[in-house]
């Protein structure tokens, strides 16, 4: 305590005063002398007692605070008495749970990233060691017809990988809050027809069935764009589920709530271990597949995509199986009214 500036100071003040009031006292009487010595012994004991204590509870807190400061994985503060210290107390206590739980985010936030590069290298480099085995073959083999369908091999896997690559970064810019999403209202129906345009080709050479049932005056709240590429994703995943000669259905209700878009494949549907997870960045499920018609599956990020697309815009979606069989997407878009429409159109 000594080493504080404040209280040597008011030490001394405290002592000048005691001598002062005992002379006096003396003077006065000597009674009064003996009564001011006991008086200022019992009050300089008190202030003593008080303010050693005061100092202890300070250093706790301080030696806390560096374990804090220090990564202790224990953090432990007493209980004190109610007043500035305890105030003071409990103010440190918040910010240093703060910092603990900013701390415990950040070690997770380094983990998942390098969990998430380690799967993308991985993902990286499968497409890369097929690309390079063809072209030894390519290299290698004289025969004309041999020769054109590793050319498009190739081909499939550089697409594969191009797509590969503008997932992970359109996934990247949404996770660093770079995107900002429009808000319009969207017909259904527009918004269905776009997502269907760049897979027309492929539904037509696999004999899918396409049923849409959607009431023509039915629009959302939303980005064009990027609602539109959410569905395709979804779409491409019940493709490859279908298969040959399958069907998929689109159906649409709106009431005063929301708007729910169902999409319905008569595939396979979900391995129940799988559910849980059918959203998660990289997640392949038991039975994924790694090629397709439209050369992107296997990855596990177009659901991810997905997802991240629609809740950000406040929307939800959910996968099942369908009680007739097959897979389900349930796509919910609340209403929106015209005062909260301004502060939906938020930069991310």
């Amino acid at each position: 305590m000594l080493r504080n500036r404040e209280f040597r100071g008011f030490a001394i003040s405290l002592f000048v005063l005691a001598a002062a009031f005992i002379t006096v006292g003396f003077i006065l009487n000597p009674m009064a002398g003996i009564l001011a010595i006991a008086f200022s012994a019992v009050f300089g004991t008190a202030f003593f007692i008080f303010t050693r204590e005061r100092y202890r509870n300070i250093a706790r807190l301080s030696e806390q605070i560096d374990l804090v400061l220090h990564n202790a994985d224990r953090f432990v503060l007493g209980d004190f008495d109610e007043g500035e210290l305890s105030i003071l107390h409990s103010e440190i206590s918040k910010m240093t749970l703060r910092i603990r739980e900013q701390n415990d985010a950040l070690i997770n936030d380094k983990q998942y990233l390098a969990d998430s590069l380690a799967d993308i290298a991985h993902q990286l480099r499968t497409p890369l060691t097929s690309a390079n085995l063809i072209l030894s073959f390519l290299a290698n083999n004289p025969e004309e017809k041999e020769r054109q369908n590793f050319v498009r091999e190739v081909e499939e896997l550089l697409m594969r990988m191009d797509w590969l690559i503008t997932s992970l970064l359109k996934l990247s810019r949404l996770d660093a809050g770079v995107v900002a999403f429009q808000s319009e209202a969207i017909s259904i129906n527009a918004l269905i027809q776009s997502a269907l345009r760049p897979l027309l080709i492929p539904l037509e050479l696999r004999n899918i069935d396409f049923r849409i049932k959607v009431p023509r005056e039915t629009t959302i709240q939303g980005d064009l764009r990027w609602l539109s590429e959410a569905i395709q994703n979804i779409l491409k995943n019940c493709m490859e589920s279908v298969g040959e000669n399958g069907v998929i259905e689109i159906a649409c209700t709106d009431n005063t709530l929301f708007t729910e878009l169902v999409i319905h494949d008569n595939g396979t549907g979900f391995e129940r271990e799988d559910l849980p997870c059918l959203f998660d960045r990289f997640y392949r499920g038991r039975t994924a597949s790694t090629t397709g018609i439209t050369g992107t599956t296997g990855y596990g990020i177009g659901l991810a995509l997905c997802k991240m697309i629609i809740s950000r815009q406040g929307g939800s979606v959910v996968a099942k199986n369908h009680p007739q069989g097959g897979a389900m997407f349930a796509i919910r878009f609340p209403k929106v009214t015209n005062q909260s429409l301004k502060s939906h159109r938020s930069v991310m």
